[in-house]
């Protein structure tokens, strides 16, 4: 386990699946990231793939390759390259473990810088192939324990979205019994524009995957407490709500998404998977969103 500090924050991440374990406010004593065995994870990192692949397999020329689900590097272990005291820098090349699933050479980077304002996650992936090209999705899914510093209840939270106005559009979600997209795009009812008061029946069809490429940051907040939670997401087409449905979980994820769950019973081509990124050999992609407390 690697520790980073800032004056006002703790942070402490796993190197097993470069994950995000406690996120602590220092002044205040309490825990931003959710640990409690209802859902037995904290913030994985998910990559190459996000959610469910359908059939948990994809081809590449026609040959099936199998992907679990939100594919494999949080049961990685990644290699602690440099650790400042304030910015942890987390390495993981290809190996036989990851041959299995992904038959591409890569080197996949995450680094965590933890200041008096919040957490930055930069990911950086490389093509490390001389003459083939991959495609890749990339997503976080931080979850947050809600309420804050216990000050109110889950459901007097709300999410806004920035910038403001917009009608949000979700994915529809169908589960077979895992969730999938259909492919169709919907309203999202939950919503009031860019608000959302939250509830757990919104979350019976599991996540919620918000669909616009307009949205540029969400904020999590509520009149009953003087804390917050707010995301960039510039570098990130999506951004996916999720609680464990059916449980009145006092947590909400907040998962910034570049990629999607695929279709269900739509096998594909790595290369055609809808909104993968497409990286050429010997090429490099940065993602980065910044966390910011109050």
């Amino acid at each position: 386990m690697q520790t980073i500090e800032s004056t006002t924050f703790r942070a402490e991440i796993d190197e097993h699946g470069a994950q995000l374990t406690h996120l602590y406010n220092k002044e205040e004593g309490f825990d931003y990231i959710w640990n409690n065995d209802l859902w037995p994870k904290h913030a994985p990192v998910l990559f190459p793939a996000i959610g469910r692949s359908a059939n948990d397999a994809y081809l590449i020329d026609g040959k099936e390759y199998e992907m679990l689900q939100h594919g494999f590097v949080a049961d990685q272990d990644f290699t602690v390259f440099e650790n400042t005291g304030s910015c942890l820098v987390l390495n993981l090349e290809n190996n036989e473990g990851t041959q299995r699933y992904f038959p591409f050479a890569f080197k996949f980077e995450v680094i965590f810088t933890l200041t008096d304002g919040g957490l930055t996650l930069h990911f950086n992936v490389v093509n490390k192939e001389k003459d083939r090209d991959f495609s890749f999705s990339l997503g976080s899914h931080p979850a947050f324990n809600v309420p804050i510093n216990h000050e109110g209840s889950f459901t007097d939270y709300q999410v806004d979205f920035e910038p403001a106005g917009l009608a949000l559009k979700q994915f529809e979600i169908v589960k077979t019994p895992n969730p999938y997209r259909d492919g169709k795009v919907i309203d999202l009812t939950a919503a009031d524009g860019s608000h959302i008061d939250l509830n757990y029946p919104m979350f019976e069809d599991g996540l919620v995957i918000v669909e616009n490429k307009e949205v540029t940051g969400v904020m999590l907040s509520s009149k009953k407490s003087s804390h917050s939670i707010h995301l960039n997401l510039e570098d990130f087409r999506y951004i996916c709500l999720w609680t464990k449905e059916g449980a009145q979980a006092p947590f909400l994820c907040l998962e910034p998404f570049a990629g999607l769950p695929d279709v269900a019973d739509q096998e594909v081509e790595l290369m055609e998977k809808e909104a993968n990124t497409k990286l050429m050999a010997g090429q490099s992609k940065a993602f980065e969103y910044t966390i910011t407390l109050k």
